[in-house]
């Protein structure tokens, strides 16, 4: 018996259902069962949990050096999303908006550094630090951040480049606009969006990095780096109650993030 369409659109539907419910499960069940060892009294993690407890938590928010390497963790976010901005905004354009010679090769090696295996990029700074006599602190996990993060927000905001209308600039230029007032006034608003975007991927990227701040940050810790350090000995519930609060942050920055581009959009005349 041959099957109509709408039986097998609906067999369609359903598998992608369990194929959506699937992997929903395997990404956060990791997750929540994180959160869940984060609630229990006892040293490791065992379920069902006998006994519920915020102790960890309030032994964690209590720390004096798990504040320190959020402190750390922000900082180096913070300049690495600043810094990154500027770059990729400007290579963003030589990328997607402007034809000049040798515009294909910039394409190729920009994207390059995203390409190596991040483990393999920090031993290569590493060992470039070592050479030039430079000290690993968390500036250097700065500069190693951005060698991997610039191309990945060039690509965000490039995205936004190439749905970018050039008579709108030149418009602008016809009513007798500078470059400057052009690019204040007309190119950046436009490319806010994608900006935006690539402001939140450089900072959660830049967060959540383990293995370049693994061999570029020296004696300077940050949250992945503690995390890994009490994993491997000393484990203690604090790791499993910490992350899950690095994990909300950036969940609630990047619901954030979209919430205010929502709002920006509405707001915008039609």
């Amino acid at each position: 018996m041959a099957t109509t369409p709408a039986v097998a659109r609906r067999r369609t539907n359903t598998l992608i259902w369990i194929w959506t419910a699937f992997v929903l499960i395997a990404v956060y069940l990791p997750i929540v069962c994180g959160a869940l060892a984060s609630f229990n009294k006892s040293r490791y993690f065992g379920f069902p949990i006998k006994v519920y407890a915020t102790e960890w938590w309030q032994k964690t928010l209590d720390s004096i050096e798990i504040g320190m390497l959020v402190r750390n963790s922000i900082a180096i976010a913070l300049l690495v999303t600043a810094i990154s901005v500027v770059i990729a905004t400007f290579g963003a354009l030589a990328f997607a908006r402007y034809d000049w010679k040798g515009r294909r090769l910039y394409q190729k090696l920009i994207l390059l550094p995203v390409f190596f295996p991040q483990p393999v990029l920090g031993l290569a700074l590493l060992l470039g630090f070592n050479a030039v006599g430079i000290q690993t602190s968390w500036l250097t996990a700065v500069f190693a951040h951005l060698v991997w993060i610039v191309p990945v927000v060039t690509l965000v905001i490039a995205i936004q480049v190439y749905g970018f209308d050039p008579s709108l600039e030149e418009a602008a230029y016809d009513l007798g606009c500078t470059r400057v007032q052009v690019f204040r006034e007309v190119t950046l608003p436009l490319l806010w969006p994608g900006i935006w975007s690539g402001m939140l991927f450089a900072f959660l990227l830049s967060w959540s990095n383990f293995p370049l701040s693994l061999y570029t940050a020296g004696a300077d810790s940050t949250i992945p780096k503690w995390l890994y350090a009490k994993m491997v000995a000393g484990y203690t519930p604090m790791v499993p109650a910490l992350g899950t609060m690095a994990t909300l942050g950036a969940a609630s920055l990047l619901l954030g993030g979209g919430l205010i581009m929502l709002l920006l959009r509405r707001r915008q005349p039609a």
